[in-house]
């Protein structure tokens, strides 16, 4: 489904940056100039359709005492849409995106311990039958990446 020029300034403006306050969705809201209401309609339209993948605060795991992993998948073209439905049903995973290279799916896991999220790669290997590569974290950097749409 084509974005519209409301659907475009949302997407833009959920990147970062939401609201704190009782009632995050009004506020939000009002910085678009459209209603509470219209605001949430929208966002679950273009979460049913898979324009977006999740709405939700990114969570710096390992600053919190947990543990984040990169990790990348090459999938097969035919099977692309089952294991990105496999992939994204890990709660432990924060996103997921295609890339065009041999190794196109890439995701980072994120948990309390590590084993949790090796645990999740492990899921996702067994029920695809498909390797999942690790990248943990050597040092970090921070780069904040907003898409404009």
């Amino acid at each position: 489904m084509p974005l519209d020029a409301v659907d475009r300034r949302i997407i833009n403006a959920m990147q970062g940056g939401f609201p704190l306050c009782a009632r995050p969705f009004r506020e939000a809201a009002a910085n678009l100039g459209i209603s509470e209401g219209r605001l949430i309609t929208r966002l679950k339209r273009l979460l049913h359709d898979r324009t977006l993948t999740r709405f939700g605060p990114l969570f710096n795991a390992d600053r919190m005492g947990g543990t984040n992993v990169l990790a990348a998948m090459s999938v097969p073209e035919a099977d692309w849409n089952d294991v990105v439905n496999l992939v994204d049903a890990q709660p432990e995973v924060a996103h997921n995106y295609r890339r065009e290279h041999v190794l196109n799916m890439w995701f980072v896991a994120g948990a309390e311990t590590a084993e949790q999220v090796e645990a999740a790669f492990l899921r996702i290997e067994s029920a695809s039958g498909l390797e999942v590569l690790r990248f943990p974290k050597e040092r970090e950097y921070f780069v904040e990446l907003k898409l404009e749409v």
